[in-house]
């Protein structure tokens, strides 16, 4: 049995649970996992709620609740169907630069925290030592960070052209 483009339906439904599954091993609540990996499968990137219910048998709630998390971390997107009060849910090709950049913000937040721990604890004690060298860290992953991003921009141009 084959979808609309070929696609047999339930090698599509074990790559969801797959790489749903790899995205828990590193860190991911397990409902939006299956929810971001059934956007990421699907050829428009968009489905309604319903639409993910059905496909991972899951109750409205647990869509809701799944793509309020995915949402919050900028992994999807929101958007109102033209004339309609239903939701469409968009996973973007460029989810992980956008989510990776976000999470720059954070780093910011902490190195702020970081500086005033350094301050407060006297840069010359062992415990202000140790805040001064995760400081160190978190700087030092910044400004890679920013390179990287940079350096992968270039390497999507050329790879799939411009956005």
């Amino acid at each position: 049995m084959t979808d609309a483009v070929g696609r047999d339906p339930e090698a599509v439904s074990k790559f969801v649970e797959s790489f749903a599954a790899q995205l828990v091993e590193a860190g991911m609540q397990r409902m939006p996992a299956r929810v971001f990996a059934a956007l990421l499968s699907s050829d428009e990137g968009t489905m309604t709620s319903a639409d993910l219910g059905e496909q991972l048998r899951i109750s409205p709630a647990a869509v809701s609740g799944a793509v309020r998390y995915l949402a919050q971390t900028h992994m999807v997107s929101r958007e109102r169907e033209p004339g309609s009060r239903r939701e469409r849910y968009r996973v973007h090709g460029d989810q992980w630069y956008e989510a990776l950049t976000n999470r720059e913000a954070l780093i910011k937040r902490w190195e702020g925290a970081l500086r005033e721990g350094v301050s407060s604890l006297g840069a010359d004690t062992p415990a202000g030592r140790r805040m001064a060298e995760t400081l160190a860290f978190f700087e030092f992953v910044e400004g890679e960070v920013a390179a990287m991003m940079e350096r992968w921009r270039v390497h999507r141009e050329r790879l799939f052209g411009a956005p």
